[in-house]
């Protein structure tokens, strides 16, 4: 297990991973169940509810969750993207007041597992369900055979109620994961930050890259993915948070670097008017408006010119003065 400090309190949310073992809430909870990723409009209505109820009830707040997501796991070796990190996951319960989170590892074994069992083992015998909050779409158990009605029935079985929230839409758009997808693959920043909630960003520790952005003028500070695909890819206006107590505008690229024949993934973000070291210090990008695709260059040079292009642009997006053709920090 792991702790996550929450945001502005001294109290710690407890990360578990294990099916089996003893109760982690003898007391009773009310949980959320579902994959939640991205942490949107809809999902923090959904932990709010759990939260406002255990309160009430004096019972811990809690949520079952999957690692890897499941629409993941089945599409097998397709990569599909997804809106956060299992950071910014775990990260988004601990602020909206979750105090427990049993994180599932989507595996065979549940995929196999009854929905039966799943109420029966997990809810009950491992997180003491008291009431249970779903997505109204929210099936479990083998062969996806259980939904919100069975969840109901077993119980009054077990000693839990069971309810679905309602569907959050904004205006007549239903807010959902795979809607935000779609707004940020158009380049719809705006929209997909209010579908949202906040902007959209992604975040990642600062590592050591091939110092060729010092080279081209260009110095940046290097996030991995890892094993997480972005829902976007291309060259972007962008802002920094975590370098100083106010977001730092820049331009940054994410994807694979064809005109520097990179193969790994990699958000790199260039702050303009910046001089520091950012080695080791966790960031976390926030995407305000898609300048182009990524593509190739015959030289470095002409890999500079466009670069120095597109930092123009980005200030001029930003709302800051012109900087100077291939300027250094």
């Amino acid at each position: 297990m792991a702790p996550v400090a929450l945001h502005h309190t001294e109290r710690m949310m407890r990360v578990y991973r294990d099916i089996t073992g003893p109760c982690l809430v003898p007391g009773g909870s009310v949980l959320a169940v579902g994959a939640l990723d991205g942490i949107h409009r809809g999902h923090t209505a959904l932990l709010t509810r759990v939260r406002e109820r255990a309160l009430a009830q004096s019972l811990l707040p809690a949520v079952i969750s999957f690692e890897p997501l499941p629409r993941a796991y089945f599409a097998q070796a397709a990569a599909l993207p997804r809106l956060g990190s299992v950071r910014d996951k775990l990260q988004g319960f601990a602020t909206a007041g979750i105090r427990g989170t049993l994180l599932l590892r989507f595996n065979a074994e549940l995929v196999a597992m009854s929905a039966e069992d799943f109420v029966q083992r997990i809810l009950c015998a491992r997180m003491g369900a008291k009431e249970v909050w779903v997505g109204k779409d929210f099936r479990f158990g083998h062969g996806r055979k259980g939904n919100l009605h069975l969840l109901q029935q077993l119980g009054r079985q077990w000693g839990f109620s069971a309810h679905a929230l309602e569907t959050h839409s904004l205006g007549t758009e239903r807010i959902s994961s795979s809607r935000i997808r779609e707004a940020l693959a158009a380049g719809d920043f705006v929209h997909a930050g209010r579908l949202l909630g906040r902007p959209f960003t992604i975040g990642g520790r600062v590592v050591r890259g091939r110092q060729l952005g010092h080279q081209l003028g260009y110095p940046t500070a290097n996030l991995r993915l890892g094993h997480r695909v972005a829902p976007i890819g291309g060259i972007f206006a962008v802002r920094v948070h975590g370098v100083s107590l106010q977001p730092m505008p820049g331009v940054a690229s994410l994807g694979v670097r064809p005109a520097l024949a990179g193969k790994e993934p990699l958000l790199e973000a260039h702050l303009f008017d910046f001089d520091g070291d950012l080695y080791g210090r966790h960031l976390s990008v926030e995407f305000v408006a898609k300048l182009r695709d990524e593509e190739n260059f015959p030289t470095l040079d002409a890999l500079k010119h466009q670069i120095d292009h597109d930092a123009a642009e980005a200030r001029s997006l930003l709302g800051l003065a012109a900087g100077a053709a291939g300027e250094t920090v």
